[in-house]
């Protein structure tokens, strides 16, 4: 009997507004121009994927600019450091462990981070030390350390990859030059944490891969949604239409919001249900 929980988030518009983005202000380029005139045409007009899309146009933007002023580590780094989140979302982590040990105090649980945003500002945040693992797009850098290819990248269906890392505990740094481990057949028996111990949460239609399998599996989806931006109330509602979460609740991890009891119940439900599956187990 598997005594673990995965809490699995998204990072951009689901515990803070979006880090590339504001990256991109911090050093001068206009987002809206850069998403709406620069990556959009890409996948448009000419059918890139998304994700690589943006890498391609920070690494060009990057490379047009004087020798001050290019994208580097260091820059990508520094600004995770001050990157702001929703209400609540430092202490959420706390609480739903809290939570559990209530319900079960054999059971733990454990945090990842799966995102398309980029895993050196990710890293560099406040709540990053409460990870286990985070996955996220990397960059390749150049000697002198600026964004020079990219290394990782992590779009739609990729983010599931993550999902069976978790599920068979293939997590942490040693894991980084082994990526056909991920492959391995585990028996159910062994599994780290299966699926129907897993909760996810998200905003967008690259969380939507993760939404469905945890779904499938008997775990919990959740998607979350700018209360201020009725447009992106729609988007995430249309994925209950869809069946593809049960949830759909503003992104504000504050004591007594919508999401807030949303987790502490899905980890409470999770935890109770291991509790008394140990009990039959030993009965």
């Amino acid at each position: 009997m598997v005594n673990r929980i995965a809490v699995i988030f998204d990072f951009d518009e689901t515990l803070a507004p979006d880090s590339t983005s504001s990256f991109l202000e911090s050093i001068g380029i206009d987002a809206q121009d850069f998403w709406v005139n620069r990556v959009n045409p890409l996948y448009q007009k000419y059918g890139w994927d998304p994700i690589p899309a943006y890498l391609y146009m920070m690494i060009k933007e990057s490379h047009s600019r004087p020798l001050r002023d290019k994208i580097t580590r260091s820059k990508l780094e520094a600004h995770g450091k001050k990157i702001k989140f929703f209400n609540g979302a430092q202490h959420i982590f706390r609480q739903l462990q809290q939570a559990a040990h209530q319900k079960n105090p054999a059971v733990s649980v454990e945090y990842f981070l799966i995102s398309s945003g980029i895993r050196d500002v990710l890293v560099n945040t406040k709540i990053a030390k409460n990870f286990k693992d985070i996955w996220a797009c990397d960059f390749h850098y150049t000697q002198k350390g600026e964004i020079e290819f990219p290394k990782n990248i992590v779009s739609f269906t990729d983010k599931t990859r993550y999902l069976f890392h978790i599920s068979k505990g293939i997590i942490g740094p040693e894991f980084r030059t082994k990526p056909f481990e991920v492959n391995r057949k585990i028996p159910r028996e062994k599994m780290y944490i299966p699926f129907n111990q897993m909760v996810v949460v998200g905003d967008g239609q690259t969380d939507v891969p993760l939404f469905s399998l945890v779904e499938k599996y008997g775990g919990v989806a959740i998607a979350v949604y700018d209360r201020n931006d009725n447009r992106k109330w729609s988007k995430a509602w249309q994925f209950v239409e869809d069946d593809r979460v049960k949830n759909c609740v503003p992104a504000d991890y504050g004591k007594k919001e919508a999401l807030n009891n949303s987790l502490i119940m899905a980890v409470e439900s999770i935890a109770s249900r291991l509790l008394l599956e140990t009990s039959v187990y030993h009965s």
